[in-house]
C-alpha cells in the first residue's frame, strides 16, 4: 500500500483530517546515510537528532514503510474513535434526524441548518459532523440532480438507523420513549465530555451573534485555543511535544522513501518549523544545504542554540526569509 492509498483509506474510514501530504516534502535519503552505527552516532552528536528519530530507523530495519504507516493509521482509528460517538451525540443534541425528517427525509446542508435553528455560519463544521455519520451508516448522502444550479451541495437522507432516531411528534414528551433509548443513555458520556459539550456549545451560538474567534476548544478551557493551552500549561497538555514525535515518527519513513526533492538544494526554510527537529533531520543527511526554521517569536525563544540550524522569530503571513524552497507542512481539510 502506497503513501496515496492510505490518504484515501484514512478518508474512506472517517479518519478525513489525517493526510500524509503534510509530510510528503520531507524527502532525502536521510536513512541511507545513518545506516551505520559509525554514522548515526557522529550525526546525532554533530546535529542533535531527536533519539526517538534512530528508534524508528531501527524499526524501519524489521518493517516497511508501509506497515510502520499503517499501523499509525490504525492506532490514529482506535485513539480518535470515540468523536463517532461524540458526533452522533451533537447530532441528536442539534436535532438533525429530526430536522431531515420534517422536510420530507431528505435535505441538503443549508435546509438542515435552517431547520433545526443552527446558526448558518457553521455549515462547514456541520458537514464535518455529518461525514462522520454518513461514513459510519447513520445517514446517507447522494448528489443532488439541481445541486449545481442551487449550489446547497448534496442531498442527506435518513437511513434506517436514523429513522430510528426521530421523535414521534404526535406525542406528549412525557408519551415519548424512544426505540433506541438505551442508545441515548450511552452516549451520556460523549454529551458530558469536553469534546461533546465544547462543540454542541459552539454549535448552538446565536445566529445574529458574530463570529466567535473562539472554537469549541476555546469555549471548554477558559477561551484559550489549542496553542494557548499549549503554552501555558505544557505538562498536563504537552502538544509541542506531540507534535514533535509526530515528526520523528514520520521523518524517517518519508524521507527513506523520496530522495530526490533536496537535490540541488543550497538553502530551505521550514515555515512553521517549532525546535527544528524536520530540519536538524534534513541538515543531517545534507550538511552543506543551509536550513533556517523560521516560527513566532515564543518559540523560536525556546529553540536549541548548539545546532547547525538557523533559527528566525517572525510571521509566515508577513514574511519568509530567502531561500531556494519553502518546507511547509500542509494540512488539508477533505470537507
Amino acid at each position: 500500500m502506497h503513501f496515496q492509498e492510505l490518504v484515501s483509506n484514512s478518508t474512506k474510514t472517517g479518519l478525513a483530517d489525517f493526510d500524509l501530504s503534510t509530510f510528503v516534502v520531507k524527502t532525502c535519503y536521510i536513512c541511507n546515510h545513518l545506516q551505520t552505527p559509525q554514522h548515526r552516532t557522529t550525526s546525532h552528536q554533530k546535529f542533535k537528532i531527536d533519539p526517538s528519530i534512530c528508534t524508528i530507523m531501527a524499526l524501519l530495519d524489521e518493517y516497511s514503510s508501509d506497515e510502520l504507516l499503517q499501523a499509525q493509521l490504525q492506532l490514529w482509528h482506535q485513539a480518535l474513535g470515540f468523536f463517532k460517538s461524540v458526533a452522533l451525540a451533537v447530532a441528536l443534541d442539534l436535532g438533525i434526524p429530526d430536522a431531515i425528517h420534517r422536510l420530507g427525509g431528505a435535505a441538503t446542508l443549508p435546509q438542515i441548518l435552517a431547520e433545526a435553528g443552527v446558526n448558518p455560519r457553521k455549515l462547514r463544521n456541520l458537514r464535518r459532523i455529518m461525514r462522520v455519520l454518513t461514513l459510519s451508516g447513520i445517514f446517507s448522502i447522494k448528489q443532488a440532480a439541481t445541486a449545481a444550479s442551487d449550489g446547497e451541495g448534496p442531498v442527506y437522507k435518513l437511513t434506517t438507523a436514523s429513522r430510528l432516531l426521530v421523535k414521534d411528534e404526535s406525542l406528549t414528551r412525557s408519551q415519548q420513549l424512544p426505540p433506541v433509548l438505551y442508545t441515548h443513555l450511552m452516549l451520556t458520556p460523549c454529551r458530558e465530555s469536553t469534546a461533546g459539550m465544547g462543540i454542541n456549545a459552539w454549535f448552538r451560538q446565536e445566529q445574529d451573534q458574530p463570529q466567535p474567534a473562539a472554537g469549541p476548544f476555546a469555549l471548554e478551557y477558559n477561551g484559550q485555543t489549542v496553542w494557548e493551552r499549549a503554552e501555558h500549561d505544557a505538562t498536563t497538555f504537552p502538544f509541542d511535544d506531540a507534535m514533535a514525535s509526530d515528526t520523528a515518527f514520520l521523518m524517517p519513513i518519508v524521507l527513506k522513501e523520496c530522495s530526490e526533492v533536496f537535490h540541488g538544494l543550497t538553502s530551505l526554510v521550514d515555515v512553521a518549523g517549532g525546535l527544528g527537529g524536520a530540519a536538524a533531520t534534513i541538515v543531517a543527511a545534507f550538511p552543506d544545504l543551509k536550513c533556517t526554521v523560521l516560527d513566532l517569536p515564543h518559540v523560536v525563544a525556546k529553540a536549541p542554540t548548539d545546532t547547525n540550524v538557523h533559527y528566525v522569530a517572525g510571521d509566515i503571513f508577513q514574511s519568509i526569509p530567502p531561500a531556494n524552497a519553502v518546507f511547509l507542512k500542509v494540512h488539508t481539510s477533505h470537507s
